[in-house]
């Protein structure tokens, strides 16, 4: 679903899994339940916005932004008091 969005192709996809947190509803595609919503959804896909579905995809899945986040979650684990995982930069425990 990602790399689709990131070509601007807006994705069509069943409410399972995770798509209803990959897929933001009629922005970056459509989140259906069935196959008559699909085929309703196809006739609004001209509706998207294609630049705009690549530019979501650019927010919210680069690596760059996945990194971030992941870096962020470890200093929440290392600023805990007792976590016992040793600081690489300063070399303290903590």
């Amino acid at each position: 679903m990602i790399e689709a969005m990131a070509c601007g192709t807006p994705v069509i996809a069943c409410r399972r899994g995770s798509v209803p947190e990959v897929i933001d509803d009629g922005v970056t595609g459509f989140i259906v339940d069935d196959l008559d919503g699909a085929v309703r959804a196809i006739e609004r896909v001209p509706m998207l916005n294609r630049a705009e579905c690549r530019r979501v995809v650019e927010d919210r899945f680069s690596a760059a932004r996945m990194a971030r986040d992941y870096l962020s979650v470890y200093r929440q684990i290392l600023a805990r008091p007792g976590s016992g995982i040793r600081d690489q930069e300063s070399g303290i425990s903590k």
